[in-house]
């Protein structure tokens, strides 16, 4: 039997695989990989296997069993069909061993680090949104938390290293980078390899602010959803220049399914977002906390107005996209 290598962890029905029994799976009950639920990437031999939603870097497709090549299979977990509540707690239990929780103060990542009960870490520019309202959650959830100020000067030597390492270039994908880039740098600097953050939250219960003038809210969010991977995909180019993973509870299938089960009506109503996790929060956190709007963690960092600036100085002064262009042709000695 080759030695199996794993990134990430492994769950058959909401049991953790421990190391030495998933070697035993795979070299004696291989068809059981097709039911591997968890955020991984395995590799045996010439044979990989990953996640169904593909949340950890591999080099097979999301969801598929390879070998010398060839598809051998899909990875389709059983995922039971529980209360959003349920659904969430258990993603969160799932993944709170090790590692250390992202908390911007907001309701998604607030209440993973509540649910999860492990040292948090935010970040953000000097007298930001999130640094403030991040002290405040910590305080009031009774976590431990760093709080770590970002200065101009770093945003500037980071910025080229995260356009480099991310797929698709453009200002909204390299705001939310950014921030995770630090957040990653902490965690790798830490020994941590695990950061457990809040990411997809906003898609799944509709938080975005353009949600509450869409006519079609349904569609809107199916093809929101539908991106969740290339996020992923995102985040995870960043984490692995400090290596250390991103894990997302709230891309756990249990909790994509109950979501999926709730119409987009009840998500956004009455102008308020992301109701019904708002009503599964407010169980766990404070109230407040649980119903008070956020900004998103690029605008909410302050990073985004650092790079804005980064960009009128450097003589773009009405194209963002121009800026990250430039500096991207610069990164290929153009």
């Amino acid at each position: 039997m080759n030695t199996v290598e794993i990134s990430g962890w492994v769950e058959i029905a909401g049991r953790r695989i421990p190391p030495e029994e998933l070697e035993r799976i795979i070299s004696d009950q291989p068809e059981l990989i097709k039911k591997f639920g968890g955020e991984f990437f395995l590799s045996w031999g010439k044979c990989c296997a990953r996640d169904n939603i593909g949340i950890i870097p591999g080099i097979c497709p999301a969801g598929t069993i390879l070998c010398e090549g060839t598809v051998k299979g899909n990875v389709l977990p059983d995922v039971p069909d529980l209360p959003l509540e349920e659904a969430i707690v258990s993603a969160v239990a799932l993944r709170s061993d090790e590692g250390i929780t992202a908390l911007s103060g907001g309701v998604d990542s607030t209440l993973i680090a509540k649910l999860a009960g492990r040292e948090c870490i935010a970040v953000g520019i000097a007298g930001s949104h999130d640094l403030r309202q991040a002290r405040y959650a910590a305080k009031e959830i009774g976590l431990p938390c760093s709080f770590i100020e970002i200065t101009p000067e770093e945003i500037a030597e980071a910025l080229p290293i995260v356009v480099r390492a991310i797929p698709e270039k453009n200002p909204v994908n390299t705001g939310i980078a950014l921030t995770q880039y630090f957040i990653a740098q902490f965690a790798g600097e830490h020994g941590y390899r695990r950061v457990i953050t809040g990411q997809g939250a906003d898609e799944l219960f509709g938080g975005y602010t353009r949600y509450l003038q869409s006519a079609l809210l349904e569609e809107d969010l199916a093809h929101d959803v539908a991106l969740l991977p290339k996020q992923a995909a995102r985040d995870q180019a960043v984490a692995a220049l400090h290596k250390t993973l991103l894990s997302m509870p709230y891309l756990d299938l249990r909790v994509m399914r109950a979501a999926r089960e709730i119409p987009a009506c009840e998500k956004v109503q009455r102008g308020q977002r992301k109701v019904p996790l708002r009503k599964v929060a407010e169980r766990h956190i404070p109230k407040e906390i649980a119903w008070k709007e956020k900004k998103a963690m690029q605008y909410g960092s302050g990073i985004w107005d650092v790079v804005r600036r980064l960009a009128r100085h450097n003589g773009f002064k009405t194209s963002l996209q121009g800026y990250i262009d430039h500096i991207s042709r610069l990164e290929h000695g153009h």
